[in-house]
């Protein structure tokens, strides 16, 4: 059974309620103060709370996402390089010493509501295991390929791409079950107001449980690499998607809208287009991150810090949308920033930033979901 899926959840519940009713039922009977007696009670109470505190410790790694498979646990920071590509790749399986490898870890089949039907016609969810020969780092990701990618007349066509990063704690599965990207994607594609785009999901923990914000530690996970260099290359090899930053666009809430700004301002010849919901404009170091991620390297620091860019470097070649609410705790430094962000783009058209504020709501999925239709309609608007 998968790490995250419920039947192993339902199955320990079932082993801590078989364990509670035994220990009732034959208590009595271990009473005596002998040697077997006594070692009867420490077992029995053993595996009542064993299951118990085991069923508590999935609950919460379910929710929050720190480990998504038994590898992500019991393998952290494993590692699985491949050496050439499958250039020609339609929905089937990689060849089997691809970049990308098909796999059944994730927890896909527990999504209930994604379009129904053959991909011709409704796309398809392909659950990969992606593997990069920069970082050594490899992670499992979904991708979801449109109804076109499988139509005969769009063979020698390559697709605009959207890499939708999750946030921090969280799995991929949430940017499916809890922010309905590859449905919102769908249903917008389907009508015109998208196009056909292939979204790739992926979540900012490339080392679990750490918190890397998508940046290189120095002498650590290079998270930021892993983002621009490896998972580009790796989907480039695999399926068939533009080669140019216009055709690429990086999309995310909470970390994930943190990572995607920073990604595309300062790598806009790998991300054309951003769309941050509730993100930050510098990292935000805290104990998930272990610390500092720059080792106190101040210049470091700088260099993804978005307002101290956008003061002094030059303004990226790049259009953003930046996503929050009036509530918002962090709402006046957002606005600060945009303020900001359009000042510089008045001189430089290549650079545009736009706004969207919801009146109400906060820091959580019930404000991403409102946000999702516009913000996938504008990043569709941006991709060439």
């Amino acid at each position: 059974m998968e790490l995250t899926s419920d039947a192993l959840v339902n199955s320990l519940l079932a082993l801590g309620a078989a364990a509670l009713v035994t220990t009732l039922w034959i208590w009595p009977r271990l009473a005596r103060q002998r040697p077997l007696p006594v070692l009867g009670r420490i077992g029995l109470l053993t595996v009542t709370q064993a299951s118990v505190l085991a069923v508590l410790a999935l609950s919460v790694n379910n929710s929050f996402g720190f480990y998504t498979s038994w590898d992500d646990l019991l393998n952290p920071g494993g590692t699985q390089l491949a050496l050439t590509s499958n250039e020609n790749h339609k929905g089937g399986a990689p060849a089997g010493d691809a970049l990308i490898q098909p796999t059944t870890e994730g927890g896909l089949e527990t999504v209930t509501d994604l379009p129904k039907g053959p991909p011709e016609e409704v796309g398809k969810v392909e659950s990969v295991r992606v593997s990069g020969k920069e970082t050594g780092l490899s992670d499992q990701m979904f991708v979801y390929l449109p109804p076109e990618y499988f139509d005969p007349k769009f063979a020698l066509v390559r697709f605009p791409v959207l890499v939708s990063i999750a946030g921090f704690p969280g799995t991929t599965l949430n940017l499916m079950k809890e922010l309905p990207v590859v449905r919102t994607a769908a249903e917008l594609q389907k009508t015109g107001k998208m196009p056909p785009t292939i979204v790739v999901l992926a979540r900012p923990t490339v080392a679990p449980p750490r918190n890397t914000e998508c940046v290189d530690v120095p002498g650590g996970p290079r998270a930021e690499t892993w983002f621009v260099k490896d998972v580009p290359e790796a989907l480039r090899t695999t399926y068939r998607i533009g080669r140019s930053a216009g055709s690429w666009g990086v999309f995310g809430y909470s970390t994930g809208g943190s990572c995607a700004m920073r990604l595309a301002m300062r790598f806009p010849n790998v991300y054309g287009s951003a769309v941050g919901l509730h993100g930050d404009f510098s990292v935000h170091e805290d104990q998930f991150t272990g610390g500092s991620l720059f080792n106190g390297d101040k210049a470091l620091a700088q260099q993804s810090d978005l307002s101290w860019r956008l003061q002094n470097l030059p303004a990226p070649q790049l259009a953003m949308l930046v996503v929050s609410t009036r509530k918002e705790a962090d709402y006046p430094q957002t606005v600060r920033f945009v303020e900001q962000a359009q000042q510089v783009a008045a001189a430089n058209p290549q650079f545009s930033v736009e706004s969207l504020y919801l009146d109400d709501g906060g820091h959580n999925f019930d404000s991403w979901v409102r946000e999702l239709p516009a913000s996938l309609e504008w990043a569709g608007a941006h991709l060439g």
